[in-house]
């Protein structure tokens, strides 16, 4: 449980939203991960130890089997320290970040490894390789990240997209944007998931951006250009995650107060929205790459080893909805 429980407990909450009692979303995942067979997983640049013991946890836990890419002599000397061992990991060795950012890729792209996790690498560093036209793990959808919540101030799986990878997407971004998160909603469980498209207010304005696009989604929805979600926006937060705050206001939505999905404007607005939740809302996070050959499990270099832990059991579950018969295999 996050260092904020505490907090979280003596704090007055708001009254229009129902709280369980205590986490519940990330348990299930879990869960459901003992059933499956530990994903081939390349761990790029484990040099922190909460980086090391994430990815160690992880693999313990029958999550991944993995990889460590880095230098060698450093990585068994932290493992050291940090009292972890890692004898029985395979270790490929590379002098720098970004040796270790294309090896771990290409390991990726050639069938070795099925799912590509970030150790404590600058983000920047391993999406320039990943994102690489040619020689990356490009798919014809675009690349995206989901950020994965479990907070006690919410009764449902809450998807927030996107706040680490596209800066300012313009509506053809946020088409693939929006597929990639109903595609990660489905395999964490959720059949047809609430996607609240996040504006300041709910009317559409010609002067906000925001507004536009969410109009042109939901029509784009209706038409069938997006799939396997109910989509509804503009809505402000409140009324995404509030019914009550959805009924004082007036608005008749399939999906104000459920949203199980919450598109942002912009990376700023969702970075920030997903870390007032963490820091200050007390919740847990979990970080997915999507659009891209195989799960990224992306984190903050700041982020628990609980916190990559269950990152990975998305990206298993993720891989697992995409190829069914490989969770027949041994």
């Amino acid at each position: 449980m996050s260092d904020l429980a505490s907090l979280v407990e003596s704090t007055t909450v708001d009254p229009l939203v129902s709280h369980p009692p205590d986490f519940h979303v990330f348990y299930q995942f879990l869960e459901r991960c003992k059933n499956l067979p530990a994903i081939t997983t390349t761990v790029c640049w484990p040099l922190s130890e909460v980086a090391l013991r994430g990815a160690t946890e992880a693999a313990q836990a029958g999550i991944i089997k993995a990889t460590l890419v880095g230098p060698t002599m450093a990585l068994d000397a932290l493992a050291r320290k940090a009292r972890l061992d890692i004898t029985g990991y395979p270790i490929v060795d590379a002098a720098t970040e970004e040796l270790a950012a294309q090896i771990s890729v290409a390991m990726c792209r050639s069938g070795q490894s099925q799912a590509l996790m970030k150790g404590s690498l600058h983000t920047d560093e391993l999406m320039r390789v990943v994102m690489a036209r040619d020689t990356g793990l490009r798919t014809s959808r675009r690349i995206s990240h989901v950020f994965v919540m479990d907070t006690p101030a919410y009764p449902r799986t809450l998807l927030i997209t996107d706040a680490a990878i596209n800066i300012e997407p313009e509506l053809e971004d946020k088409v693939h944007i929006v597929q990639n998160a109903i595609e990660l909603a489905h395999a964490l469980g959720i059949p047809e998931p609430k996607v609240a498209l996040l504006s300041a207010i709910e009317t559409v304005n010609p002067k906000i951006k925001s507004t536009l696009d969410a109009a042109a989604l939901c029509k784009m929805a209706e038409r069938g250009q997006i799939t396997g979600g109910m989509l509804d926006g503009p809505l402000a937060f409140d009324t995404a995650v509030s019914a009550k705050a959805a009924q004082i206001k007036g608005l008749v939505s399939r999906v104000a107060g459920q949203a199980d999905i919450l598109v942002v404007p912009d990376l700023e607005s969702g970075n920030m929205l997903a870390k007032q939740l963490e820091y200050l809302g007390g919740a847990q996070l979990a970080g997915i790459v999507l659009g891209t050959k195989v799960p990224v499990i992306l984190t903050s270099r700041a982020d628990s080893a609980a916190t990559r832990l269950t990152s990975c059991a998305v990206a298993m579950l993720l891989h697992y909805a995409l190829d069914p018969l490989e969770s027949h295999c041994a």
